[in-house]
C-alpha cells in the first residue's frame, strides 16, 4: 500500500541524457510523481528528490551521466537521489558507489519507482531499501511500463515498444534493455486518446527498435500505424527511428497517403560498406537501405530522411569509409546523425582486428557532418519563399520560438513577448532565409492569422 502522505508537499529535479525514449520515460515519472503530491523544482530551488535517467550507448555517454550524477548530488545535498536508465541497469554497483546516491533502479525495476520511494520516505535514514541498487539480468527483464508524456515539451512522447533482439556486435542496448517487447495496439490508441484529450496535437513514436513491434502480441506496427491515423485531434505523428530491414514497402506507402504520419523518417545506417554492415552484424545491405530511400522519396518527394552514421567501427579500414562516403553522397537524404564508435566492455566488435585511430574518426566525422549540411542547406534551400504549416514548439527562456514543418524544416521566429501564445499552435507561414547559424528558417507572421 502507497503511503501518498509521504509524497506530499516535496519537490523534485529531473535530468535526462539520451534518447527521446528516456525523455518520454523521465516525463512520466514526473507525471506520477504529480499525481502523489511532488511538485518540480524551480531553478536554483532544493529538490527533496532528484531523479537522473542515465544513457550508455558510447563511454562519453557514460561519462556524462557520471558527470550529472555528481553535479545533480552537490546541487541537491540534502536530495533522495534516485539513478536508472541504460548506465544503472550496466553498471548498477558502479552507479550505487557514487557518493549522495540513494537508489538505482534498473530496467524492470523502475516501473515501480513510487513503490520504492514510498518504501524509503516511510522509514528511517538507516533503511535497509537505502543505498542498494535492482536489476535484472537481461533474461529478465520483461517489463513494459508505459509512457505517453510531454513533459515540458510541446509535443507527446508515446512509447510504443522497448527491448531489442538485435545484438549488433557494437551495441549494449539489449543488455540495458532486454529483448523487444510491445504493448497492444489498443492500449495505445487509447493513450494517444488521451493526449488528444489532453491537447496534444503531435506525439512521437519512441521505442528502442520499434519496427519490431509485435513480438509480445502478434500484431504489426503497420497496423500500429493504421490505428493511431484514426484517432480524431492528434494533427501528426512521426516515427522516431525505424530500421531500414524492418521498414517495409506497405509501411512507406501507408505514410505517404495517411491523415496524420508526416513525410519525416529517421533511418540508420551505420556504415555504407557492406563488409562492415557484415561485421556489426546488421541485418541489411546497402542495396536494401538505398531501395527504401528512393522509394520514399519516389512517394513522399518532400521527405525529410535523417540517418545515422558510426565512423571508425573496428574493422572500418580508410577504402571501406571511402565507401560509406560515396554511398551517402549519391543518396537523396537529408541530414546525417554522425557519431563516432566507441570500445564497449563485452560487445562482439572487441574481437574484430582493425583498430581505427581517434584521430581517423574525428577526420571521418568531419567530413560526413561537412556532407550533412550541404545536404540540409540544399533540402531547406528549395523551400524558401513557399507556405507551409508549422507546429509552433514551447520556447526555452531567452531563445527564439520555433517550430517544424510538416516535413521537419526547422523555423525560427524573432523574440516577441506575444510568441509565447504560440505554443502548440498549427500556424501556416511564409518560409524565409536562413537564419544566422543556418540552423533554421527565418519567418514572419500574419498576426491578422486565427490562432
Amino acid at each position: 500500500m502507497i503511503d501518498t502522505s509521504a509524497f506530499q508537499g516535496k519537490k523534485a529535479a529531473y535530468f535526462t541524457l539520451g534518447c527521446k525514449l528516456n525523455f518520454s520515460e523521465t516525463s512520466t515519472f514526473g507525471r506520477l510523481l504529480h499525481d502523489m503530491g511532488v511538485t518540480t523544482a524551480a531553478d536554483g530551488e532544493q529538490a527533496d528528490l532528484c531523479i537522473i535517467n542515465t544513457c550508455s550507448v558510447t563511454e562519453v555517454a557514460d561519462h556524462k551521466c557520471r558527470q550529472a550524477i555528481h553535479r545533480m548530488v552537490r546541487q541537491h545535498p540534502h536530495a533522495f537521489v534516485v539513478v536508472t536508465g541504460c548506465y544503472a541497469q550496466l553498471k548498477p554497483q558502479t552507479v550505487s558507489e557514487i557518493e549522495g546516491v540513494d537508489l538505482v533502479l534498473g530496467a524492470n525495476e523502475k516501473a515501480n519507482l513510487i513503490q520504492f520511494l514510498s518504501e524509503a520516505w516511510t522509514g528511517c535514514k538507516g533503511n535497509s531499501a537505502l543505498h542498494r541498487y535492482y536489476t535484472e539480468k537481461t533474461k529478465d527483464i520483461k517489463t513494459f511500463a508505459p509512457s505517453c508524456s510531454k513533459g515540458n515539451r510541446t509535443r507527446y512522447f508515446l512509447k510504443v515498444q522497448d527491448g531489442c533482439d538485435y545484438f549488433c556486435t557494437y551495441c549494449t542496448i539489449p543488455f540495458a534493455r532486454g529483448f523487444s517487447r510491445n504493448p497492444s495496439i489498443a492500449s495505445l490508441v487509447e493513450q494517444a486518446r488521451q493526449a488528444a484529450a489532453e491537447g496534444g496535437k503531435e506525439i512521437v513514436l519512441t521505442g528502442v527498435n520499434i519496427g519490431d513491434f509485435g513480438k509480445t502480441t502478434g500484431e504489426r506496427f503497420v497496423d500500429l500505424v493504421k490505428a493511431l491515423d484514426q484517432v480524431e485531434g492528434i494533427s501528426r505523428y512521426r516515427i522516431s527511428s525505424i530500421e531500414p530491414d524492418l521498414l517495409d514497402d506497405e509501411l512507406i506507402a501507408y505514410c505517404a497517403q495517411s491523415r496524420a504520419f508526416m513525410p519525416h523518417f529517421h533511418i540508420p545506417l551505420q556504415s555504407g560498406s557492406d563488409e562492415v554492415l557484415k561485421l556489426m552484424h546488421r541485418r541489411y545491405d546497402t542495396a536494401l537501405f538505398a531501395h527504401k530511400i528512393n522509394l520514399i522519396k519516389q512517394m513522399m518527394p518532400q521527405a525529410f530522411i535523417g540517418v545515422d552514421v558510426m565512423v571508425g567501427t573496428r574493422g572500418e579500414r580508410e577504402e571501406l569509409f571511402e565507401e560509406t562516403y560515396r554511398f551517402l553522397d549519391g543518396l537523396d537524404v537529408t541530414q546525417l546523425h554522425v557519431f563516432p564508435y566507441s570500445e564497449r566492455p563485452g560487445t562482439m566488435a572487441l574481437k574484430i582486428p582493425h583498430v581505427v585511430s581517434d584521430n581517423d574518426k574525428k577526420q571521418r566525422s568531419k567530413r560526413l557532418l561537412e556532407l550533412s549540411d550541404r545536404k540540409t542547406w540544399a533540402f531547406y534551400q528549395q523551400y524558401i519563399g513557399k507556405e507551409a504549416e508549422v507546429l509552433f514548439e514551447k520556447a526555452a527562456e531567452g531563445k527564439s520560438m520555433h517550430g517544424f514543418t510538416k516535413n521537419y524544416i526547422r523555423v525560427e521566429l524573432p523574440p516577441s513577448p506575444c510568441n509565447d501564445a504560440l505554443d502548440n499552435c498549427l500556424v501556416s507561414v511564409k518560409l524565409g532565409d536562413f537564419n544566422a547559424q543556418k540552423t533554421a528558417l527565418k519567418v514572419k507572421l500574419d498576426m491578422g492569422q486565427d490562432l
